[in-house]
């Protein structure tokens, strides 16, 4: 044998050694054993992070439903506070209507009894110049006792008239 082919040799001799060795201390056991480790941590995060991802996802869902009850009542209060103000809006319409009548009324009223009472005014002035023209006319025609006479019944007719 030659060199090169000893060398081989011993080399093969040593590596069927160290692989007697490491199979008899159980080094393939251990590499699995923390590989299964391994590959057990990466099972229980990837498990972990689907777990968080669905939470998140419930989440996003209770939020989003929120977010639409929160704007549903936000138009239902809008909503309310048009239908308020359209009310208000017809109270002050009517009130102001109403106002506007009441005062019509009472200025008609005052008109009516401004106009009973120029009416009457006129009424008295033309009676007093009746009269006075009736007392001098027949103050002129009639002596002084048939003309205060004539002037009382005169009088008494024309209240009686007037009243």
């Amino acid at each position: 044998m030659d060199a090169t082919s000893l060398a081989t040799l011993w080399a093969t001799v040593a590596l069927v050694i160290f692989l007697a060795i490491a199979v008899y201390i159980k080094v393939p056991k251990l590499i699995a054993k923390a590989l299964d480790a391994r590959a057990d941590k990466i099972r229980n995060e990837l498990e972990e992070a689907r777990r968080l991802r669905e939470e998140a996802q419930q989440l996003l869902g209770q939020y989003q439903r929120k977010r639409k009850e929160a704007e549903q009542e936000a138009a239902d209060i809008v909503a309310a506070a048009k239908r308020e103000a359209d009310m208000l809006a017809a109270e002050a319409h009517k009130k102001t209507e109403d106002y506007v009548a009441r005062r019509t009324a009472l200025a008609e009223q005052k008109i009516g009894q401004a106009e009973r009472e120029a009416i009457s005014e006129v009424r008295a002035s033309a009676v007093d110049i009746a009269v006075e023209a009736a007392r001098t006319l027949l103050a002129g025609k009639i002596d002084a006792n048939a003309g205060a006479d004539l002037f009382r019944a005169s009088l008494q007719d024309v209240k009686s008239k007037l009243n």
